[in-house]
């Protein structure tokens, strides 16, 4: 593609060079960089693209965009240079520019929330494809369509490998994808260029202030998928947002909707709504009272979480023209989603589940449903991760000693930190509600916490082995290992069975 036609929307400050000369390929790694390609230079949290510009150029880069400030004298002969304000948001239009916009040829979901994605994710796969749609999935645990699985890096994917997967899914018969779209990823515009038809608020709550600062500026980028819907639509699809009535900061979502918005959750005033909810460890049955019908809902899903997320996904469902008894199969057909309340059943005489859990409102959405279900003590395996927003770690204290009747906090993802002091931050909010001390320990080995946990679980009991779900790795201080709680989990009922 010609440069000219790759740049086409972008706003340019300052133009050197050839636009006229063909590009074979876009990066904004200096190591993929072939000759003919264009390098998109991005100032990163470590690093930053434009100090990688000499290696671009000496790996065979024609052309290269540069962000605002960057100080560079007359590039080389024969280089094109592209000064933008935002090398970011250049990044996306020109991803967008040059696999020809493939979200205009899709039809296109985006879920966005701190908790409820995935699962929500899987559900509307579900649903639409038993009702025939040829349906693409990009989020947390993988990308996947035509019956491929590609390993997710991110839950959304920087925007050129995003218009690049999109564009795969297009070429291979994909009519509908499914989108978890992240805060950072609204933040830092990997979505920009992409035409969604439905947008769905999931819920909002205290999470990646690492990186956002505050509850406000997280709920801001939050709303950007919104308040961009519909704007400069450039196809003839039915557009709308699906909003949890019930989340305290739905009032905002909706006022930042420019388009027709539904709404869903428990209160009797949400157009989709549960009734007759009955709860048992091994699923949920209940109705759902919608504008047009009632549905009768069976589901392997379990907890007050999993309702609202079933409720998202009914709502993408009429969205889409299905009609309720494919709904209902759709959602009947999900008996888990990976590392999401995922059983681990060995023939052991007390249960065993593990969650992603990792924030102190989806722990105690995991853990007030484990109490009203559990016959025996309910036991919980936690940590908190490490380089990560440090305001959530008491928090998460606290709501395991408040639910729990006996939790080891352990390690989840230490990273760069010592794993002890992550610990002791959140034994400040086991401290709360257990001034004088409490029926806990601390392990800072994860396998070792998993074993004591299940070595401790007596019949009727209920293990919640939070904060990883389907991870299959660890991070620690000198990089990643692998470690699955599944699969340890698993090891260790094993050997106690096979002790006796």
């Amino acid at each position: 593609m010609k440069l000219r036609d790759l740049i086409e929307g972008v706003d340019s400050l300052h133009l050197t060079g050839d636009l006229e000369k063909e590009i074979d390929s876009i990066h904004y790694d200096s190591r993929r960089i072939k000759p003919g390609s264009l390098f998109v230079a991005i100032r990163g949290f470590r690093q930053d693209g434009h100090d990688f510009i000499p290696q671009a150029l000496e790996a065979g880069a024609s052309a290269l965009v540069v962000q605002a400030g960057f100080a560079f004298s007359p590039p080389p002969p024969g280089i094109t240079l592209v000064q933008v304000e935002s090398s970011r948001l250049a990044l996306a239009q020109i991803a967008a520019n040059f696999y020809h916009h493939p979200s205009r040829k899709l039809r296109l979901i985006g879920v966005t929330g701190t908790n409820g994605k995935t699962t929500t994710t899987f559900l509307i796969e579900s649903l639409l494809a038993r009702a025939g749609h040829r349906v693409g999935v990009i989020g947390t645990i993988n990308y996947r369509f035509a019956g491929q699985e590609i390993a997710s890096e991110r839950t959304t994917p920087e925007s050129l490998d995003l218009q690049r997967v999109l564009w795969e899914m297009e070429n291979a018969g994909v009519d509908m994808v499914v989108l978890e779209v992240s805060s950072h990823s609204l933040e830092l515009r990997r979505v920009e260029s992409c035409e969604f038809d439905l947008a769905i608020f999931t819920n909002l709550t205290h999470d990646h202030l690492d990186f956002h600062g505050d509850l406000n500026r997280y709920l801001t980028a939050k709303l950007r998928l919104f308040s961009d819907l519909g704007k400069q639509s450039k196809k003839p699809t039915h557009k709308l947002a699906l909003i949890n009535m019930d989340d305290p900061f739905a009032q905002k979502v909706f006022q930042a909707t420019q388009t027709e918005a539904w709404s869903y959750g428990l209160d009797q005033e949400a157009q989709i709504r549960p009734y007759d909810l009955e709860v048992s460890l091994q699923g949920m049955r209940f109705c759902i009272q919608t504008p047009q019908s009632s549905i009768p809902i069976q589901s392997r899903l379990i907890g007050e979480h999993n309702v609202y997320n079933i409720l998202a996904a009914t709502g993408a469902g009429i969205w889409a023209d299905l009609s309720p008894s494919e709904i209902a199969e759709g959602i009947r057909a999900v008996q888990n989603v990976p590392g999401r309340w995922e059983r681990i059943e060995v023939g052991q005489r007390f249960t065993v589940v593990v969650d992603y859990a990792h924030t102190g409102d989806a722990l105690e959405r995991v853990l007030k449903a484990a109490k009203r279900l559990c016959e025996g003590r309910l036991i919980t395996v936690f940590g908190c991760g490490g380089d990560r927003d440090r305001a959530k770690r008491p928090i998460m204290g606290e709501i395991a000693a408040r639910y729990s009747d006996y939790f080891i906090i352990t390690s989840d993802n230490p990273r760069s930190e010592n794993p002890a002091a992550i610990i002791s931050e959140v034994e400040q909010g086991v401290k709360k509600t257990y001034p004088g001390g409490g029926n806990y320990d601390k392990i800072i080995d994860r396998k070792e916490a998993i074993a004591k946990a299940i070595e401790a679980a007596q019949e009727n009991d209920l293990i919640v082995i939070a904060g990883k779900g389907h991870e299959t790795y660890q991070i620690l201080r000198e990089g990643a290992v692998p470690f699955d709680d599944r699969e340890v989990a698993t090891t260790c009922i094993r050997r106690r069975l096979e002790d006796g």
